[in-house]
């Protein structure tokens, strides 16, 4: 049934039909509320035709979009609901065709590929629609020779985007890893700020791409949970004294799964230290087990030299690895 309470001009321009075509999942097509303002039909009308005739539209002619399709997709006429992302509603706000008017809809709207509203124009048997149709047709194909001839040009564009985001991803990682950087060169940690110590002593644990070094006099399972965040491949040696409370099965299962770990038994160290690749050493004023229990200090001991002198003294006085 036409629709004879929308006021809507007849002589609507093939660029004005054009503003109104999309391109999803890589077809060209119209939303169902515009194709129903063009044929002077209601929405829910048109919708309901093509429900009744199901088999003569399939999914090349007519298919229904997804909440993200609409959120991805530059539709200057589509605004989501944010109180309620299932629902969306739609506007006149384009300002090329301004006698083109939409109701506000509560559903996800469907489209029309230009098979699918010749299908409906057919369906319909409307004077409007069949004439109409025509102009559409003649948008659609006008359409494709811009896509053709353009092509190139959009591939090129869509290849300097996609270089522009990967070089901006690397950007955000190297400012994100000099501010990590800046974070753990010196921090205090006040008792009570056991996640934040923890996670910090994990960030140092992910910038291991070989090897972890950790000499602590009290390890227990706790230790090996962190352990668990390291790069794949990354050997893990743990020199401790007697006192720690780890078991041999506990390094077989760590082992298992996150291979490679060894622990070594000393007691010719006072202090704890973490070194990352032999050449990034921190100092704790703390075991890593009771990080954030106590007030406690991190420091970065930038001291290639001193590095050196420790992983010297640990070789000379391992024992048992």
């Amino acid at each position: 049934m036409e629709n004879e309470n929308l006021i809507i001009k007849d002589d609507i321009s093939n660029e004005e039909i054009k503003n109104l075509i999309y391109t999803i999942r890589g077809k060209q097509v119209m939303l169902d509320s515009d194709v129903a303002m063009l044929y002077h039909y209601q929405t829910k009308r048109i919708n309901e035709a093509v429900k009744r005739n199901k088999e003569r539209f399939p999914e090349n002619f007519c298919f229904q979009l997804t909440t993200e399709e609409i959120k991805n997709i530059k539709m200057p006429n589509v605004v989501l609901n944010l109180k309620n992302e299932n629902n969306w509603s739609q506007f006149a706000t384009s300002s090329k065709s301004e006698n083109i008017k939409h109701r506000g809809k509560k559903y996800l709207p469907y489209v029309f590929t230009e098979q699918g509203i010749a299908m409906l124009s057919a369906l319909l048997k409307s004077d409007v629609a069949v004439r109409v149709s025509i102009n559409i047709m003649k948008a659609f194909i006008e359409m494709r020779k811009f896509l053709m001839i353009n092509g190139q040009i959009f591939e090129r564009l869509s290849s300097v985007e996609n270089k522009l985001l990967e070089h901006d991803k690397k950007i955000d990682k190297v400012f994100n890893s000099l501010q990590l950087e800046e974070n753990i060169k010196q921090r205090i940690f006040f008792d009570g700020q056991i996640y934040d110590a923890y996670s910090l002593i994990i960030d140092i644990i992910k910038k291991a791409k070989k090897k972890i070094l950790i000499i602590d006099n009290y390890i227990d399972d706790s230790v090996l949970k962190m352990l668990t965040k390291k790069n794949n491949n990354v050997e893990v040696v743990i020199l401790t004294s007697d006192k720690s409370n780890i078991q041999k099965i506990d390094i077989q299962k760590f082992n298992k799964e996150y291979p490679l770990l060894k622990i070594g038994k000393t007691n010719k160290f006072h202090d704890r230290f973490i070194i990352i690749d032999n050449k990034e050493m921190y100092h704790l004023g703390a075991s890593i087990k009771d990080l954030g229990k106590k007030c406690f200090g991190i420091n970065k001991i930038e001291d290639l030299d001193i590095i050196k002198k420790i992983l010297d003294y640990k070789t000379k006085r391992d024992r048992n690895l």
